[in-house]
């Protein structure tokens, strides 16, 4: 059986009343309202953070000016009783990633992942991980949240068209494939997602999907990884090759 990654002390639930920045949320948790880390800086999904359950967890840390993180939300009722939940903290992320690299659950993704290196230089980018002969490149995904019919989902929202950073290391990963390295693209859900599917061209992301095909036929492989979230962890819940082009 696979082995989860365990927070240092059980999450609580919450229900966030608001967002009124990037960074900030406020929770309501405990028969108080606390000033909550949000460590998804950017869009999650189309929702309007009104009466969002969530789960948070605590800081020791008295430097801080939030005192707590929000670690997931759900997109069930508050009243539900048994919600799913959905991780959102792309900052901790690769952390989970890293985990189950080291303990051998992603073997047959890539072997050898009890000595994965951290933030490896390839070129001009640094690659989230190095395991042996492959760089591992982590993305974790969170603005195609479905949540279409939620009483809080915006009908519609700005299109994202900021990918030069992603561009760069699709270059940077084929390139790898000619000094007799693998080059794996890790597509990352911190919810049990159904398979990634490239979205149809738009205006502003013909870079991108140009980018993600020319390295898929140079022999970057694409590969997703769906975590499950809940207070007390972080489990494995599936990971498999993607066929994009």
């Amino acid at each position: 059986m696979t082995l989860a990654y365990q927070f240092p002390a059980r999450l609580r639930e919450g229900i966030i009343k608001s967002r009124p920045n990037r960074f900030i949320m406020m929770v309501e948790a405990g028969g108080r309202t606390v000033k909550c880390h949000c460590p998804a800086t950017g869009r999650i999904g189309s929702l309007h953070f009104k009466d969002i359950p969530c789960l948070i967890s605590r800081s020791d840390n008295p430097g801080r000016k939030t005192e707590c993180t929000v670690e997931a939300i759900s997109l069930d009722q508050p009243k539900h009783k048994k919600k799913k939940w959905v991780g959102i903290n792309q900052v901790d992320a690769n952390r989970y990633v890293e985990f189950f690299l080291r303990n051998g659950s992603l073997s047959d993704m890539v072997p050898g992942g009890e000595a994965a290196l951290r933030e490896q230089r390839l070129g001009a980018s640094r690659i989230d991980f190095a395991v042996g002969n492959a760089y591992v490149e982590v993305k974790t995904l969170l603005m195609d949240l479905p949540c279409t019919g939620h009483p809080h989902c915006r009908k519609a929202m700005p299109k994202f068209t900021s990918f030069q950073r992603l561009i760069n290391h699709f270059s940077e990963l084929a390139m790898s494939l000619k000094k007799g390295k693998r080059a794996i693209l890790l597509i990352c859900y911190l919810y049990d997602a159904q398979p990634f599917r490239v979205p149809k061209p738009e205006k502003g992301t013909e870079l991108i999907l140009r980018a993600a095909k020319m390295a898929a036929m140079a022999g970057v492989e694409n590969w997703q990884i769906n975590l499950k979230v809940d207070e007390e962890g972080v489990a494995l819940a599936r990971h498999f090759p993607l066929e994009l082009f």
